[in-house]
């Protein structure tokens, strides 16, 4: 079976994490997989090396300051659609993983499964056709979670397949044991609540600054933490909200350490050498950045919402307010979950079993 994966950017967005650990675990079961991406920024391919047999096939895109978020957007679907279309290339599978891949496909008049892994609200109008375009007209449906599932069927009146995300459990245990590394990151950070993503809207990276002061504020326990801020390359413009995120930190005296993208092979460590990683997001899908650290053994609070509940049940602690996630952040602090429980919980989903049962979905 020869497929084609979909996805929107080479940096290490979740959908991007996912896209290439799919491809591999497919590749390994027999199949024949190219993926298909944008290359932006002079980009040739992904964030980290690729298993040999995945085929990459990176299209560059160029850089345009002048232009605004709907004419990126639009753009991106245009070159990335004029590829696929004019490449010759022949699969008996096309899957995209995100609104902007299966746009392309879609316009470049190939079948196109797609992957909801969460469903976003936007205001920039080319995004909401863009979104609604990407739920409605795919030939067929596959979501992360039943509550993704549920959230599709409500709206469009679809009825998608679920399969769970695979974690790469060994490998985030592994950073658990990590000394060099661990130090590294503690030499450099001190004791930190992590929160990995970068700061948007939907990661409710504001939230989690004003439970952050708060903590700190409420006991000397906890006066030495800091917050530390991975990822966060995005095609979209969230300037604003970094901006008020800024203006804030700046007025509870916080003074958080933004790391952007962490190269791929620090994560591990960076993960594992965390105090709680704070997990405020307003929407998700599954929630690898989590079930990762449940993995590296590190105690995590969600926001409350059904898809983590879902996902995570009583592996980590839920807050569904700022205040709710500050005495959840001190709980997890001095009384975390056991963390045995959340080891458990990553090392049952695996690329493979996901792998699998995305080829019987193909078969469908």
């Amino acid at each position: 079976m020869r497929i084609a994966l979909l996805t929107y950017s080479t940096k290490p967005r979740g959908g991007v994490v996912h896209t290439l650990a799919l491809a591999e675990a497919l590749v390994a079961l027999g199949a024949e997989v190219d993926v298909w991406t944008l290359g932006r920024g002079g980009d040739r391919s992904f964030f980290r090396p690729v298993a040999p047999g995945v085929g990459v096939h990176a299209v560059p895109v160029e850089a345009r300051d002048d232009e605004s978020v709907g004419e990126r957007i639009l753009r991106s679907i245009e070159v990335l659609g004029a590829a696929l279309r004019d490449s010759g290339e022949e699969y008996d599978v096309v899957h995209a993983q995100d609104c902007i891949s299966a746009n392309a496909a879609l316009g470049a008049g190939l079948p196109c499964r797609r992957t909801v892994h969460h469903l976003d609200t936007f205001t920039t109008p080319e995004l909401v056709a863009c979104h609604d375009r990407a739920v409605a007209l795919p030939t067929h449906l596959l979501c992360v979670s039943a509550s993704v599932a549920a959230e599709v069927a409500a709206g469009w009146g679809r009825t998608p397949v679920v399969v769970p995300n695979g974690v790469d459990a060994h490998r985030f245990a592994g950073g658990a044991g990590d000394a060099v590394g661990r130090a590294t990151w503690a030499a450099h950070l001190g004791r930190y609540v992590l929160a990995l993503g970068g700061i948007e809207p939907r990661k409710g990276t504001l939230d989690l600054l004003e439970a952050f002061a708060a903590l700190r504020a409420s006991s000397p326990d906890h006066a030495d933490l800091e917050l530390v801020v991975g990822g966060g390359e995005t095609l979209f413009d969230y300037r604003d909200y970094r901006a008020a995120f800024d203006a804030r930190a700046a007025e509870l005296g916080v003074a958080p350490v933004v790391l952007g993208p962490v190269p791929d092979p620090d994560l591990p460590s960076l993960v594992a050498e965390a105090a709680v990683l704070g997990f405020p997001s307003t929407k998700e899908g599954f929630g690898l950045a989590a079930m990762e650290a449940l993995a590296a053994g590190v105690p995590v609070v969600c926001r409350d919402l059904p898809v983590l509940r879902e996902v995570f049940g009583p592996a980590v602690l839920f807050g569904a307010s700022v205040p709710e996630l500050v005495d959840a952040l001190d709980r997890a602090l001095r009384a975390p979950v056991d963390p045995d429980v959340g080891r458990a919980l990553a090392a049952s989903y695996t690329w493979e079993s996901a792998a699998r049962q995305h080829l019987e979905w193909y078969g469908a």
